[in-house]
Protein backbone atom coordinates (compact mmCIF):
# COMPACT_ATOMS: atom_id res chain seq x y z
CA UNK A 1 0.00 0.00 0.00
CA UNK A 2 1.52 3.42 -1.00
CA UNK A 3 1.64 6.81 0.37
CA UNK A 4 -2.08 7.82 -0.65
CA UNK A 5 -3.82 4.78 -0.49
CA UNK A 6 -3.13 4.87 3.14
CA UNK A 7 -4.01 8.12 3.96
CA UNK A 8 -7.40 7.53 1.51
CA UNK A 9 -8.23 4.26 3.48
CA UNK A 10 -7.34 6.21 6.67
CA UNK A 11 -9.30 9.20 5.74
CA UNK A 12 -12.71 7.03 5.05
CA UNK A 13 -12.63 5.49 8.60
CA UNK A 14 -12.27 8.24 10.41
CA UNK A 15 -15.10 9.63 8.47
CA UNK A 16 -17.79 10.92 11.58
CA UNK A 17 -14.88 12.33 13.40
CA UNK A 18 -14.96 16.48 12.93
CA UNK A 19 -12.91 17.51 10.42
CA UNK A 20 -10.47 19.27 11.71
CA UNK A 21 -9.24 15.98 13.64
CA UNK A 22 -9.35 13.96 10.17
CA UNK A 23 -6.75 16.66 8.82
CA UNK A 24 -5.07 16.50 12.02
CA UNK A 25 -4.41 12.62 11.93
CA UNK A 26 -4.21 12.67 8.03
CA UNK A 27 -1.36 15.26 8.60
CA UNK A 28 0.63 13.68 11.15
CA UNK A 29 0.31 10.34 9.17
CA UNK A 30 1.63 12.09 6.06
CA UNK A 31 4.55 13.30 8.27
CA UNK A 32 5.11 10.22 9.83
CA UNK A 33 5.41 8.14 6.15
CA UNK A 34 7.76 11.17 4.77
CA UNK A 35 10.46 10.58 7.93
CA UNK A 36 10.57 7.06 7.53
CA UNK A 37 11.03 7.64 3.71
CA UNK A 38 13.98 10.16 4.73
CA UNK A 39 15.60 7.61 7.24
CA UNK A 40 15.57 5.08 3.79
CA UNK A 41 12.61 2.89 3.64
CA UNK A 42 10.81 2.68 0.57
CA UNK A 43 7.09 4.15 0.65
CA UNK A 44 5.00 1.00 0.80
CA UNK A 45 7.95 -0.10 3.63
CA UNK A 46 7.12 3.16 5.52
CA UNK A 47 3.80 2.30 4.96
CA UNK A 48 4.00 -0.96 6.35
CA UNK A 49 5.76 -0.44 9.46
CA UNK A 50 3.47 1.96 11.25
CA UNK A 51 0.54 -0.24 11.35
CA UNK A 52 -2.96 -1.37 9.98
CA UNK A 53 -5.58 1.16 9.18
CA UNK A 54 -8.01 -0.39 10.86
CA UNK A 55 -6.00 -0.50 13.98
CA UNK A 56 -4.91 3.17 13.74
CA UNK A 57 -8.41 4.15 13.27
CA UNK A 58 -10.05 2.17 16.40
CA UNK A 59 -6.88 3.78 18.62
CA UNK A 60 -7.78 6.83 17.34
CA UNK A 61 -11.67 6.87 17.52
CA UNK A 62 -11.58 5.72 20.91
CA UNK A 63 -9.26 8.36 22.50
CA UNK A 64 -11.75 10.84 20.78
CA UNK A 65 -13.71 12.04 23.47
CA UNK A 66 -17.26 10.79 23.34
CA UNK A 67 -19.24 14.35 23.44
CA UNK A 68 -17.13 15.70 20.26
CA UNK A 69 -18.32 12.92 18.44
CA UNK A 70 -22.10 13.69 19.43
CA UNK A 71 -21.76 17.12 18.54
CA UNK A 72 -20.05 16.60 15.31
CA UNK A 73 -22.50 13.81 14.47
CA UNK A 74 -25.88 16.35 15.32
CA UNK A 75 -23.95 19.39 14.05
CA UNK A 76 -24.04 17.90 10.11
CA UNK A 77 -27.55 16.56 10.29
CA UNK A 78 -29.89 17.89 8.00
CA UNK A 79 -33.05 19.91 8.57
CA UNK A 80 -35.92 17.69 9.17
CA UNK A 81 -39.34 17.83 6.60
CA UNK A 82 -42.58 19.11 7.94
CA UNK A 83 -43.94 15.10 7.71
CA UNK A 84 -40.93 14.16 9.65
CA UNK A 85 -41.14 16.54 12.42
CA UNK A 86 -45.04 15.49 12.54
CA UNK A 87 -44.70 11.40 12.86
CA UNK A 88 -41.43 12.38 15.44
CA UNK A 89 -44.15 14.48 17.88
CA UNK A 90 -47.02 12.08 17.15
CA UNK A 91 -44.36 8.92 17.89
CA UNK A 92 -42.95 10.45 20.76
CA UNK A 93 -45.10 9.06 23.39
CA UNK A 94 -43.75 5.07 22.12
CA UNK A 95 -40.27 6.07 20.99
CA UNK A 96 -39.01 7.93 23.46
CA UNK A 97 -40.52 5.91 26.60
CA UNK A 98 -39.06 2.91 24.40
CA UNK A 99 -35.15 5.03 24.80
CA UNK A 100 -36.01 5.97 28.28
CA UNK A 101 -36.50 2.56 29.16
CA UNK A 102 -33.51 1.06 27.17
CA UNK A 103 -31.08 3.44 28.76
CA UNK A 104 -32.40 2.98 32.29
CA UNK A 105 -32.40 -0.34 31.67
CA UNK A 106 -28.33 -0.21 30.33
CA UNK A 107 -27.56 1.95 33.51
CA UNK A 108 -29.02 -0.21 35.61
CA UNK A 109 -27.46 -3.08 34.67
CA UNK A 110 -23.92 -1.22 34.42
CA UNK A 111 -24.68 -0.10 38.17
CA UNK A 112 -25.26 -3.38 38.89
CA UNK A 113 -21.59 -4.32 38.09
CA UNK A 114 -20.02 -2.05 39.76
CA UNK A 115 -21.71 -2.79 43.01
CA UNK A 116 -20.59 -6.54 42.98
CA UNK A 117 -17.19 -4.65 42.50
CA UNK A 118 -17.63 -2.10 45.73
CA UNK A 119 -19.19 -5.59 47.52
CA UNK A 120 -16.14 -7.40 46.62
CA UNK A 121 -13.62 -4.77 47.95
CA UNK A 122 -15.99 -4.30 51.25
CA UNK A 123 -15.50 -8.66 51.17
CA UNK A 124 -11.76 -7.95 51.08
CA UNK A 125 -11.59 -5.00 53.81
CA UNK A 126 -13.93 -7.33 56.24
CA UNK A 127 -11.59 -10.60 55.92
CA UNK A 128 -8.07 -8.39 56.61
CA UNK A 129 -10.13 -6.34 59.56
CA UNK A 130 -11.47 -10.03 61.04
CA UNK A 131 -7.61 -11.17 60.44
CA UNK A 132 -6.20 -8.72 62.29
CA UNK A 133 -8.73 -8.75 64.97
CA UNK A 134 -8.44 -12.07 65.41
CA UNK A 135 -4.40 -12.38 65.96
CA UNK A 136 -5.09 -9.57 68.15
CA UNK A 137 -8.14 -10.98 70.17
CA UNK A 138 -6.47 -14.51 70.66
CA UNK A 139 -3.10 -12.80 71.62
CA UNK A 140 -5.01 -10.84 74.50
CA UNK A 141 -7.14 -14.23 75.18
CA UNK A 142 -3.78 -16.37 75.70
CA UNK A 143 -2.67 -13.88 78.07
CA UNK A 144 -5.33 -14.41 80.06
CA UNK A 145 -4.68 -18.26 80.53
CA UNK A 146 -6.89 -19.23 77.93
CA UNK A 147 -3.88 -20.43 75.44
CA UNK A 148 -5.62 -22.94 73.46
CA UNK A 149 -8.22 -20.72 72.98
CA UNK A 150 -6.27 -17.64 72.07
CA UNK A 151 -3.94 -19.90 69.83
CA UNK A 152 -7.03 -21.08 67.80
CA UNK A 153 -7.97 -17.18 67.44
CA UNK A 154 -4.88 -16.69 66.24
CA UNK A 155 -5.02 -19.79 63.80
CA UNK A 156 -7.84 -18.80 62.68
CA UNK A 157 -6.73 -14.77 61.82
CA UNK A 158 -3.97 -16.06 59.50
CA UNK A 159 -6.05 -18.53 57.94
CA UNK A 160 -8.09 -15.23 56.93
CA UNK A 161 -5.30 -13.01 56.22
CA UNK A 162 -4.15 -15.96 53.81
CA UNK A 163 -7.22 -16.30 52.75
CA UNK A 164 -7.52 -12.06 51.92
CA UNK A 165 -4.72 -12.27 49.46
CA UNK A 166 -6.35 -14.49 47.11
CA UNK A 167 -9.48 -11.96 47.55
CA UNK A 168 -7.49 -9.22 46.99
CA UNK A 169 -6.47 -10.45 43.65
CA UNK A 170 -9.51 -11.62 43.02
CA UNK A 171 -11.18 -7.97 43.11
CA UNK A 172 -8.62 -6.91 41.44
CA UNK A 173 -9.09 -9.13 38.18
CA UNK A 174 -13.10 -8.64 38.44
CA UNK A 175 -11.73 -4.27 38.84
CA UNK A 176 -9.72 -4.83 35.72
CA UNK A 177 -12.44 -6.31 33.73
CA UNK A 178 -15.40 -3.78 34.62
CA UNK A 179 -12.83 -0.89 33.39
CA UNK A 180 -12.01 -2.71 30.29
CA UNK A 181 -15.93 -3.36 29.76
CA UNK A 182 -16.24 0.32 30.21
CA UNK A 183 -13.72 0.79 27.66
CA UNK A 184 -15.16 -1.18 24.90
CA UNK A 185 -18.60 0.16 25.97
CA UNK A 186 -17.35 3.65 24.88
CA UNK A 187 -15.68 2.34 21.82
CA UNK A 188 -18.83 0.99 20.66
CA UNK A 189 -21.43 4.21 21.41
CA UNK A 190 -18.51 6.09 19.26
CA UNK A 191 -18.65 3.58 17.03
CA UNK A 192 -22.32 3.78 16.44
CA UNK A 193 -22.10 7.26 15.76
CA UNK A 194 -19.25 7.06 13.63
CA UNK A 195 -21.18 3.81 11.70
CA UNK A 196 -24.47 6.43 11.17
CA UNK A 197 -22.23 9.31 9.99
CA UNK A 198 -20.88 7.16 7.07
CA UNK A 199 -24.14 5.43 6.24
Amino acid sequence: MNKQDFLAELERALRGLPQTDIEDRLTFYSEMIDDRIEEGLSEEAAVADIGEVSEIAAQIISDTPLAKIAKERFKQKQTLKTWEIILLAVGSPIWLSLIIALVAVILSVYISLWAVIISLWAVFASVIACSAASVFGGIIIAITNKVPSGIALIGAGIFCGGLSVFIFYGCKIATKGILILTKKLAVWIKNCFIKKEVA
